[in-house]
């Protein structure tokens, strides 16, 4: 089967508070098509068709035992409930799911949700054609709010959770306005009664088309087609369609494997299944090491991060991947699968050249494993990208710096970049500069001058290579303006916005 072939067995998901079953749609039609052409649901909005605006957002929600403990999902009437871009969204990943779209909010005696209502209030919105993706992603945020017992979000918050949403009409205070005024208003919320009821009800019709539920079933499955396209979030390979209009052949969609969304603790460190959303990931990372906090504001936008996978940023190899340049730092290794074979392979040396890694046909990212080495005294970790704009944006250098002092002596040192080569990597010769030496200036200035014998980086739209040989260099100082042993001073007050 290919991306343009129609699925052969029904895809079931629930619309609009009643199941609906679709046949004949091809593997790779989005969502947004389903319902601007199939449903004639042309509430919801497309602008970019690449996830970057959100004019398309929706919720898709699911069974809260779905999701792992400590999921940044709403969970709410048994549900767990995340906003996502429509555009780049395949409509076989619905399959046991329900959809709520902007169509969905208003009472049926045309009570407004307060998303709603405060937009309308606080004249949100001006051309209107981003206001519908504003609306559901408040939509969430008022849900959320609902099912806590904390104080409202500040104006701070709310903006990072509207990042994935793009007004062209520089309508963002009155937005604002309207989102803090939403939370004071308790009800009318998300119309979820009767859903968890009915996605029970849906987990007994089979599987969807190409979609295994186990990893054996998997392993089995990618064995028999090594040459079929992995697919978890699309937030990535959902661009090959709607930008690049590539035909991904047989696609095998991972959302739905139990064990690949799970996120497992030991005494050794974390380890985060293929099919666990970035959002939830990263999340996991952020309690365990602060300082990675920033680099999860800026790590794309909310809808792209419930939707896409830690994993994913990291198998897709790209050289600017935000993840890469962090979990080599922190040491990480994956788990390989092939079959019933497994092996381990450290993060750092899955990449081989551009785009091309280390996986064998047949093999698949099974998880990432973090381990909790550098939580032991004496390491210090650090997270920095440079992008032309602050939120959702793709770096044009990005880091992740892992450094051990022993008194006033590097004893250990793990920094690698992205945006400098044609796949992210250490810095061997700026490592060398530094270990076992003091973490003086002069130091610095060595290691700032190693940076040349490890990359010769390119010029391209993001980024002259002037200012990515800047850049670098400017993170390295960083590192050491805020680590060194005399006088340190804070990551606070070297942040433009301190």
């Amino acid at each position: 089967m290919t991306a343009e072939t129609s699925n052969s067995a029904p895809l079931r998901f629930v619309f609009r508070g009643q199941p609906v079953s679709v046949t004949g749609a091809p593997a790779t039609r989005s969502v947004l098509q389903w319902l601007r052409e199939d449903a004639q649901a042309c509430g919801t909005k497309e602008g970019c068709a690449e996830g970057d605006c959100g004019a398309c957002t929706v919720l898709v929600a699911e069974l809260a035992e779905s999701v792992p403990a400590g999921s940044r999902a709403i969970l709410s009437e048994g549900l767990a409930i995340r906003p996502v871009n429509a555009c780049i969204r395949f409509l076989p990943t619905l399959h046991g799911k329900a959809l709520l779209t902007v169509e969905d909010l208003a009472q049926p005696d045309g009570t407004l949700h307060p998303a709603q209502q405060a937009m309308l209030d606080h004249h949100g919105s001006q051309c209107g054609f981003c206001t519908p993706g504003f609306v559901m992603t408040l939509s969430a945020e008022h849900e959320r709010q609902a099912c806590t017992s904390g104080p409202c979000p500040g104006r701070a918050e709310l903006a990072d959770a509207l990042s994935g949403n793009l007004c062209r009409c520089t309508g963002y205070r009155p937005i604002l306005d309207a989102a803090q005024a939403m939370l004071q208003q308790p009800a009318p919320r998300l119309p979820l009664a009767g859903l968890r009821e009915q996605l029970l009800a849906l987990q007994a019709t089979p599987a969807a088309p190409h979609s295994p539920r186990t990893l054996a079933e998997l392993a089995t499955l990618r064995a028999d087609k090594p040459a079929a396209r992995l697919v978890a979030g699309a937030t990535d390979v959902g661009l090959w369609v709607t930008k690049q209009m590539r035909d991904l052949g047989e696609p095998i969609f991972l959302g739905d494997v139990a064990e690949l969304r799970r996120i497992d603790e030991d005494a050794e460190g974390l380890r985060i299944g293929a099919a666990v959303t970035l959002e939830d990931g990263w999340a996991a990372l952020v309690v365990r090491w602060p300082a990675l906090s920033e680099m999860f504001r800026r790590f794309a936008g909310p809808p792209v991060r419930h939707a896409g996978t830690l994993v994913g940023n990291l198998a897709n190899g790209s050289p600017i991947g935000d993840a890469p340049p962090v979990l080599i730092a922190l040491g990480a290794t994956l788990r390989l699968r092939r079959g019933e074979a497994t092996r381990e392979l450290p993060l750092q040396a899955f990449y081989l050249d551009y785009m091309k890694n280390q996986l064998q046909p047949g093999e698949f990212v099974e998880s990432v494993q973090v381990p909790f080495a550098t939580l032991q005294p004496g390491w210090q970790v650090q997270a920095h990208k440079l992008s032309k704009r602050f939120d959702c944006d793709i770096s044009a250098v990005s880091a992740g710096f892992a450094l051990r002092l022993d008194g006033d002596t590097v004893a250990e040192a793990r920094l690698a970049f992205g945006g400098m080569a044609a796949t992210v990597r250490r810095a061997a010769a700026v490592e060398a500069a530094i270990v076992g030496q003091p973490w003086t200036e002069a130091t610095l200035r060595a290691a700032q001058a190693a940076l040349a014998a490890d990359f010769t980086p390119l010029t391209d739209l993001r980024a002259s290579a002037d200012y990515r040989r800047l850049g670098a260099a400017g993170l390295l100082e960083r590192l050491w303006l805020s680590t060194r042993p005399a006088d340190p001073v804070s990551l606070a007050q070297l942040r433009v916005w301190a």
